[in-house]
């Protein structure tokens, strides 16, 4: 077994949530759980009985209690979770109503706003009574085209006070896709801004949303934040209102009692292949397995302050606003991460006195190909755990947030998707933390890797699937009535199994998991599976290398992979440079996993939530289309392998 890279304290150990939670269950039912994986194991087998203590232990505010947990587990999907019960999403993450700081929102170099929880309380109350005057009721959709401000929060909780569903997409999505998503929902009020910032440059977005309300009929109100300008022009644009006159006078909330199955929310797919599907997730699942995240397996406590580099079209959004139903403080940002330099996250660290950082794979490599040690620069007292997701972080990355951030933190690597609104793996408290591995499969989430058989592997790469259901789940997609889409999207690989599309390794010493990238960017040549990470991994070890993207090419009846590189500045793909990498990955894996070219390019595409797009270069070389083109954070970079496909056809 290796060496952990840290390891919690006793003081830490006894002190955590995690710690607590495994004494309730002992207490109740009369076992002697010592660890976390006792835990996990028994929570596996007695699913039913692990959600009936997370219930109970996080307190969660019903007006009328489940009569069972789950109807049956054996219907996936479909199973339906906290039968019986009555409750609101809202008034569960608004059950304080204190002075204590609830959001403090940073954008860039400006100021930073905060608002308390008694305030928040109030603002909700007000927006809630607009949306009722709006005749507004559960049986709707509201959405927003919003960026990470406290504004977008306040909006989503006083949609889902009233009952309604809600959607979101971050100001940084183009208009056709946003179009694409809000059009097949059919919300009836729109929330946006005038516009946002990045690098302190304002970027307009009123035409945006007006082509939005054209394409979107079903929408009757537009109610528009001032973030750019102060008093924005909003007459051009059918049903437009500004914010603080659409407010109500003050009242107080009436918390709509919904079944644990009413839809809360309705998530996206990227869209890469086609028009995103909309995943339409219930209020006690949500609710339940975001508290478990968030308490649990993060530790997170009154006395924190949480912030993710996040934006509200990823579900890590959604993740994070759940904090307010642990009282903690919750720091919003929005901007460039990296404006006007690489110390802007970290001050902020140091300003509010952050104790939870949340970021993704893609900004950590960022620090490190620039050589930026954070703890050289910042004192980072309050720092006690970092969060990272989006996409698979090397070996060499979890080494680097304890040589050049912090060597006592928890480092809480966590993997699921939008999908489920959460994690399948995440971190413990409890638990070392590996090089390269997440701690541990999330509670009750009966997670393993099956080889192409069906059959359970450990030690070896397979395909990530869960046996079970869980309670976020999609309850199902948005017009399929008879679980078409989500059988396909899920079931048909092995029946009644949930196939969740990661390529992972399971380990049988330290119960940890590798992920190493989507299974359908998985490279086959001569029939040998290749996980991309394994060569990236190895590839952007090199200083000359930026980013990278691997894709395999149909080739002569076989498959050959093509290594696409991103050179970081002032270097160069000299033939010296190809032949040193080569050697690498044939040294360091295999010669599967040597490439039959490399070019350099200038630009590799990503998502909003910051996942490398393989199947978009992968379509493009195969001579197929890319069928959406806006689920791109940079769809300009896909230009470059349409102009030198030629080239690699030769």
């Amino acid at each position: 077994m290796n060496k952990p890279l840290w390891s919690p304290s006793a003081e830490r150990i006894k002190n955590a949530n995690m710690t607590k939670f495994i004494e309730f269950v002992n207490k109740r039912y009369n076992k002697q759980f010592t660890n976390y994986f006792d835990l996990y194991d028994w929570s596996v087998a007695n699913i039913t009985d692990l959600w009936a203590s997370v219930w109970d232990f996080l307190d969660i505010k019903a007006s009328r209690k489940y009569d069972k947990v789950v109807d049956d587990l054996n219907k996936f999907p479909g199973a339906q979770w906290f039968v019986g019960a009555e409750l609101n999403f809202a008034e569960n993450l608004l059950r304080y109503r204190d002075k204590k700081t609830a959001f403090v929102f940073k954008c860039e170099t400006k100021p930073s706003k905060s608002i308390t929880y008694e305030e928040l309380y109030r603002i909700v109350a007000r927006l809630a009574g607009s949306l009722r005057a709006q005749h507004i009721t559960k049986k709707d959709r509201v959405a927003a085209y919003m960026p990470n401000m406290t504004e977008t929060a306040i909006a989503m909780l006083a949609t889902t006070s009233i009952g309604a569903t809600w959607a979101s997409c971050g100001s940084e999505l183009g208009m056709q896709a946003v179009i694409d998503r809000f059009s097949q929902i059919a919300p009836k009020v729109l929330f946006a801004v005038d516009g946002y910032l990045y690098k302190n440059k304002p970027f307009p977005m009123l035409p945006d949303v007006k082509a939005v309300v054209e394409a979107v009929p079903s929408i009757e109100k537009v109610v528009i934040v001032p973030y750019v300008n102060e008093h924005p022009d909003v007459s051009g644009i059918r049903n437009a209102v500004l914010y603080q006159d659409f407010l109500s006078k003050d009242e107080e909330i009436v918390f709509e009692q919904v079944p644990a199955n009413h839809p809360v929310y309705i998530m996206f797919s990227s869209g890469t292949t086609g028009k995103p599907k909309c995943m339409v997730q219930s209020v006690g699942g949500i609710l339940l397995n975001q508290l478990k995240e968030l308490v649990l397996q993060s530790d997170l406590k009154r006395e924190d302050t949480i912030t993710y580099m996040t934006a509200p079209s990823w579900m890590m959004w959604n993740w994070l606003i759940a904090a307010l139903g642990v009282g903690s403080k919750i720091v919003l940002f929005d901007g460039n991460p990296g404006y006007p330099d690489l110390g802007t996250m970290w001050k902020l660290v140091d300003e509010e006195k952050i104790t939870f950082f949340g970021t993704s794979a893609t900004y950590i490599n960022l620090l490190k190909s620039q050589g930026f040690k954070p703890k050289d620069l910042f004192k980072l007292d309050s720092l006690k755990a970092i969060g990272q997701t989006g996409s698979p972080l090397s070996v060499e990355g979890f080494e680097f947030v304890y040589e050049s951030i912090k060597t006592d933190v928890h480092f809480n690597s966590l993997a699921g998707g939008t999908d489920i609104n959460g994690c399948f793996a995440i971190g413990s408290p409890t638990l070392p933390v590996y090089a390269g591995q997440l701690q541990a499969p999330g509670l009750a989430m009966k997670i393993k890797a099956y080889d192409e058989k069906g059959n359970p592997i450990y030690d070896k790469q397979g395909e990530l699937v869960c046996e079970a259901p869980a309670p976020s789940m999609p309850l199902y997609f948005w017009n399929d009535p008879d679980y078409t889409k989500y059988r396909d999207a899920y079931f048909t690989v092995y029946p009644n199994i949930w196939r969740h599309g990661d390529y992972v390794t399971f380990y049988s010493d330290t119960r940890g998991v590798t992920f190493f990238g989507r299974s359908d960017a998985i490279l086959k040549p001569s029939g040998v599976r290749i996980g991309t990470a394994e060569i990236y991994n190895i590839v952007e070890k090199f200083d000359e290398v930026a980013d990278s993207v691997a894709i395999g090419q149909n080739w002569e009846g076989d498959q050959r992979v093509l290594l696409f590189v991103k050179l970081a500045p002032g270097a160069a793909l000299t033939d010296d440079l190809k032949k040193t990498m080569k050697n690498a990955l044939r040294d360091k894996a295999s010669p599967r996993h040597v490439p039959a070219l490399i070019l350099d390019v200038p630009d590799i595409p990503y998502t909003f939530n910051a996942k490398k797009v393989e199947s978009a270069i992968t379509n493009i070389i195969n001579g197929r289309p890319v069928t959406n083109r806006d689920a791109l954070i940079n769809p300009e970079s896909l230009d470059y392998f349409e102009k030198i496909l030629p080239e690699v056809q030769k």
